[in-house]
């Protein structure tokens, strides 16, 4: 039964390969092959529970593919199956085929028709990674492939500004959310010394173990979750992110902020549960963060002048509600709150373009006057209050900016020599003296020798938060990032005597690709 799991990772992965031979000019193949592929899905789903019903439900887990192996590091592909999986799995599934069938017509002749669909099954594909993953490899594969699909959907309309600005702002988020991810793993291998899987989690008595020995490990792990989870379901102080992700067509709208992608943060604390139960400090946060979420964001929700604004803080607020249910244990009622927020979500957004219509008609044929209150003039100062500051939604975007973005965008333009041709030699000269270093790593005295990982990686931060801050040159900004990632593979190479050139090639190897791919696209565009 196993086995059976890799089919529904494969399927979206057929079909996101077939959407790029296609014809853009070729809707009707298109968008047919789409709908199949998550007909498909939906079948093999619905198969899949009852078989697994009718076998007592067992929890299943499948080791698919080793990566890299280093010592007791091991790298890789783990699915895993149970009750959290089910319920993802099964309305993922409904959602994704009605919402393939509905933009099938609602981007009928869209110059990005082609884009669409084949960013939506890349998404599929993303979010089934991150759902059957039975290890935290496997989803960060699946949790990177949903957020560049958020980006390309927000700026599907990239002619225009707001779209491409607030897919940059949304991505930003999210790679906040991928650090903390990282981060978590990192200390998850230290903790365990092994690639731990999900379903080694479900021993109580292994996980109590470990956390007795490494308490503040727990803490530091579990914390890293929250802010993942916090981020990736919107919640405060992050949540003025999701109502700028609307700025793409509806319909990926609704399948990503209004069901499916902003519930995955749901997904994670429910993942993980094991590894903060008994942690009653991050319980009480996520409960704290769920009911001043869910407070702040049903004001928000209810003063706000557009629709899908709207919609989004009210999904803010359920899914605050949610994080307080994972937190107090109750996960069927996470499950079915999941369920029911999804498809309220995304039937709301379907429809909102017909609804805002019939509401503008009753506003001019149905116009009503508003009475006079005659509550105590202290109450109505602070319903004012809390009225202006839900339309100004909280001033998040500004806090966030002078807290979070603006000190970096600080620190970048406090380098921009970094951009010049002269700085562009140095550094390509103290590059090539790092790498000399470390294939001779006597020819320096030790004294200095244990400084240089300090210096190169210190310079690398800098060359990636000048490119933070360019304005001017996106290629500059993208050899800076280049540049970067070299000099903290030199530094990583030189503070680790392990880390042979074997391992540097590795870890260069995506970045390599990506540095080449990104290149031919900017000059592309620029042509």
């Amino acid at each position: 039964m196993s086995q059976l799991l890799q089919l529904f990772i494969l399927l979206p992965l057929l079909g996101f390969g077939l959407s790029l031979v296609i014809s853009r000019n070729n809707e009707k193949a298109l968008s047919g092959m789409a709908i199949a592929i998550t007909v498909l899905q939906l079948a093999g789903t619905v198969g899949f529970l009852f078989y697994w019903l009718l076998n007592s439900a067992p929890i299943l887990n499948i080791k698919h593919l080793t990566l890299f192996t280093a010592g007791n590091i091991e790298i890789f592909i783990d699915f895993y199956f149970d009750k959290t999986t089910a319920v993802f799995a099964l309305i993922g599934a409904v959602l994704t085929m009605l919402v393939a069938l509905f933009s099938r017509f609602y981007l009928h002749r869209e110059e990005g028709f082609k884009r669409y669909f084949s960013t939506l099954l890349l998404f599929f594909l993303g979010y089934n990674l991150v759902i059957y993953s039975g290890n935290f490899e496997t989803l960060f594969v699946g949790w990177e492939v949903l957020g560049i699909c958020s980006f390309l959907l927000i700026a599907f309309y990239r002619d225009r500004y707001l779209p491409v600005k607030n897919g940059l702002k949304v991505i930003s988020f999210f790679r906040l959310s991928d650090v903390c991810l990282i981060l978590a793993m990192w200390m998850s291998h230290q903790l365990w010394h092994q690639n731990i899987t999900f379903f080694q989690l479900n021993d109580a008595a292994l996980v109590q173990q470990h956390f007795a020995e490494y308490n503040w490990y727990g803490y530091f792990i579990a914390l890293m979750l929250v802010l993942v989870a916090a981020i990736k379901s919107a919640q405060l102080p992050f949540s003025s992110w999701l109502p700028r992700a609307m700025e793409g067509p509806t319909t990926s709208s609704a399948i990503f902020y209004g069901s499916l992608s902003v519930h995955i943060g749901v997904f994670l604390l429910l993942r993980t549960y094991p590894y903060w139960e008994q942690l009653t400090g991050i319980k009480v946060l996520i409960m704290a963060i769920g009911l001043l979420t869910s407070i702040i964001a049903s004001g928000i929700a209810r003063v706000q002048s557009t629709v899908k604004t709207q919609i989004a803080y009210s999904s803010i607020t359920q899914i605050g509600f949610m994080f307080i249910e994972v937190a107090a244990g109750w996960h069927t009622l996470a499950l079915i709150h999941f369920a029911a927020n999804a498809f309220l979500r995304t039937y709301q957004l379907l429809v909102s373009p017909s609804v805002m219509s019939y509401s503008i008609h009753d506003m001019v044929f149905s116009y009503q006057e508003r009475k006079p209150n005659s509550r105590p003039s202290w109450i109505n100062k602070i319903n004012n209050s809390f009225y202006m500051l839900s339309v100004k939604e909280w001033n998040l975007d500004r806090l966030l900016h002078l807290g979070l973005w603006n000190p970096f965008k600080w620190i970048g333009n406090r380098f921009s020599f970094l951009s010049g041709r002269l700085s562009a030699v140095f550094l390509g000269v103290l590059l090539a003296a790092g790498l000399y270093i470390d294939l001779h790593p006597r020819s320096v005295p030790d004294g200095l020798y244990k400084y240089l990982p300090i210096i190169f990686s210190l310079v690398g931060l800098l060359m990636v938060l000048r490119s933070f801050a360019e304005r001017k040159g996106v290629r500059t900004a993208w050899i800076l990032i280049i540049g970067g990632q070299l000099f903290i593979t030199l530094s990583l190479a030189l503070f680790n005597e392990d880390f042979g050139h074997k391992y540097m090639l590795i870890y260069l190897s995506g970045s390599a690709v990506s540095c080449v791919v990104g290149l031919v696209c900017l000059n592309k565009v620029k042509k």
